[in-house]
């Protein structure tokens, strides 16, 4: 820490000596002749370029130095002699660190060693860094630090900047994908008097000019359902999702969804389409729909095998493989046998609770190749149309890959008065809970419809091996650093 500390006293001299030299050491615009990629594209020798960014290396030759200049898209050298630059400015260039944002202009030519290379005649300082980057270059070792400084995990992390790029090309392949197939964008309120759409414990504020409770919406379904009642047939949300819950390896209280409906399908429909969706992407954004995962030294730990068509089986069936006369115990039964299967449960969870229980620790997590799971019990989804053949089940699909749920997907229901009766039913005593506008909306007449919803975050895991959901988001929540 003294270390660190002497480091900084002594960038801050530098700060104080750049301004003695009348060199303003945090400048304004500076023209560039494009990014570092887009100069290097460019680069014609004799041809002069301007190109800006952040010195990430510096190599003393004696009259003459080199320095690596890096942004985003790439590095480019930059060779500095003080006579090309003058007295003055030389003075300046000694004065800069690594960190350092500079922009130069410059004459192209190519090295002995073949090294393309900007000569500078012109140097302009851009910003001071009053702080080392950490360990020379090399990036962060400390896992905290990488999700609390993740710009510097950024800045020196090609495997993590590679990570984030793959997320952002994802979202812009949804986007793309679903608008070939005449889906409409939209945006549904994040503020919303009742939390609704999902069970999930809500994250409340206050209004104070309306005097108003709000909550931080949990998922947007019930609004983009108004918007099948307004006669838009197929539209989508990539949307912000808010849920005072726990955090884990696979949850963090904000979340990205993308949720999707689609007026007259069903969820057979919608399983089909993101199963197309899910493998466009992976050839896209992995080229192969078989996906490798890797640990820290870069040994294959799991492939994960997205080759169509996938596997669908019914919710009790899966619950049979498990233990074949589950169904036919009592419920005290079913409670000795979680016991017997290493299965901990809860004293106050319902039956269908512990059966779901079961499903989650002996099915969902140890499968890793995409099943879809249909038909569940109509309690674990209240806002989905009840099976014609068996009104205990409705008709719905699970979609497991990589041992998590990572996709939802209904047949709707767009029964008002069924609706309204399962809604009682999940709101139980809390009665105020539930949405009478979006009833209203639904009294006016929904088209069948499917749905379904895709968690990115989980989506960004599966494509790009992360083993944690703070790997795929860029600022996750963590308690405060403590002092």
């Amino acid at each position: 820490m003294d270390d660190e500390n002497d480091l900084i006293s002594l960038r801050h001299g530098k700060l104080e000596a750049l301004r003695a030299l009348g060199v303003a050491p945090f400048a304004g615009a500076f023209e560039t002749s494009g990014s570092v990629a887009e100069v290097v594209g460019k680069f014609r020798e004799g041809e002069t370029l301007r190109v800006a960014g952040r010195i990430t290396a510096h190599r003393d030759m004696g009259k003459s130095h080199f320095l690596d200049l890096r942004d985003s898209t790439g590095r480019i050298q930059i060779y500095v002699q003080a006579k090309e630059l003058g007295e003055e400015l030389f003075e300046a260039f000694k004065l800069l660190d690594l960190g350092d944002f500079v922009g130069v202009e410059g004459t192209c030519f190519v090295t002995k060693t073949g090294e393309p290379t900007l000569k500078a005649h012109k140097l302009q300082v851009l910003g001071k860094s009053l702080r080392p980057l950490p360990e020379k270059w090399h990036g962060l070792q400390d896992v905290e630090a990488r999700y609390r400084q993740r710009y510097l995990d950024l800045l020196t992390n090609e495997q993590s900047r590679a990570v984030f790029e793959k997320r952002i090309a994802i979202l812009r392949e949804i986007r793309q994908f679903l608008h070939e197939r005449g889906f409409l964008e939209v945006e549904t309120p994040m503020l919303q008097s009742i939390a609704g759409g999902a069970a999930a414990e809500p994250f409340r504020t206050h209004h104070k000019a309306l005097g108003l409770d709000l909550y931080l919406r949990v998922a947007p379904e019930l609004y983009l359902k108004r918007l099948l009642v307004a006669g838009y047939n197929k539209v989508f949300e990539l949307n912000r999702n808010f849920r005072n819950e726990g955090i884990s390896r696979r949850h963090n209280p904000e979340f990205t969804m993308l949720e999707a409906y689609w007026a007259y399908a069903d969820f057979e429909k919608m399983a089909d389409l993101v199963e197309e969706l899910i493998c466009h992407l992976a050839q896209k954004i992995c080229g192969s729909l078989q996906v490798e995962h890797r640990d820290d030294k870069g040994n294959i730990v799991r492939t994960i095998n997205l080759q169509r068509p996938w596997r669908r089986a019914r919710y009790r069936d899966l619950i049979r493989d498990v233990d074949s006369a589950w169904f036919d115990y009592t419920a005290e039964k079913r409670r000795e046998r979680c016991g017997e299967l290493g299965v901990e449960i809860n004293p106050r969870m319902a039956d269908y609770e512990v059966t779901q229980q079961v499903f989650e620790k002996l099915i969902e997590e140890k499968t890793f190749d995409p099943l879809y799971v249909t038909h569940c019990p109509k309690e674990l989804v209240p806002l989905a149309k009840q099976n014609l053949e068996d009104d205990s089940l409705v008709d719905v699909y699970e979609l497991i890959i990589n041992g998590q749920e990572i996709s939802p997907g209904y047949s709707e229901l767009n029964d008002p008065v069924a609706q309204r009766q399962r809604l009682i039913e999940q709101a139980g005593e809390e009665t105020q809970k539930i949405d009478e506008e979006f009833l209203l909306a639904l009294e006016h007449g929904m088209p069948p419809a499917g749905g379904f919803g895709l968690g990115i975050d989980r989506l960004a895991m599966l494509l790009t091996g992360a083993e944690s959901i703070r790997d795929v988001i860029l600022f996750p929540l963590l308690k405060p650093k403590r002092a």
